[in-house]
């Protein structure tokens, strides 16, 4: 994944930050979804690269549950962690015990489960 990670990045649009950030989605059954951040004059209409390759995959049919594991590169010698914006969709729709892989492009990387990433999630239970 390594290297499809440092390769996305080149797609990133981020002209505003200049920090790039790519993400791979593995779902259930091997199929992978790539995104990356594309950012926006209106800072509010950015995208992070982890829910453009979540939404990919939920718009070409993909359920909650469907989601495997996550990989996620930033382009800086720190690994970056997701925001909590894509902590709160990636708890929607992956178990509790999938792995999110947080990597930098020297390939330290940084290893979690959901529920470690996420320990106190907002979630339908908190609706009822």
């Amino acid at each position: 994944m390594k290297e499809k990670l440092k390769e996305l990045l080149n797609y990133s649009y981020s002209p505003y930050s200049k920090y790039r950030v790519a993400a791979i989605a593995l779902m259930k059954d091997g199929r992978e979804f790539t995104g990356v951040n594309i950012e926006n004059a209106s800072f509010g209409a950015t995208i992070c690269a982890e829910r453009t390759a979540i939404f990919k995959a939920i718009s070409e049919g993909y359920k909650k549950k469907d989601f495997k594991e996550l990989y996620v590169m930033c382009d800086d010698e720190k690994i970056g962690t997701c925001c909590f914006i894509c902590r709160q969709v990636i708890t929607e729709f992956f178990e509790e015990d999938a792995l999110i892989t947080m990597m930098n492009p020297n390939g330290d990387s940084l290893v979690l489960k959901v529920k470690e990433l996420c320990p106190y999630p907002f979630n339908e239970e908190n609706l009822k």
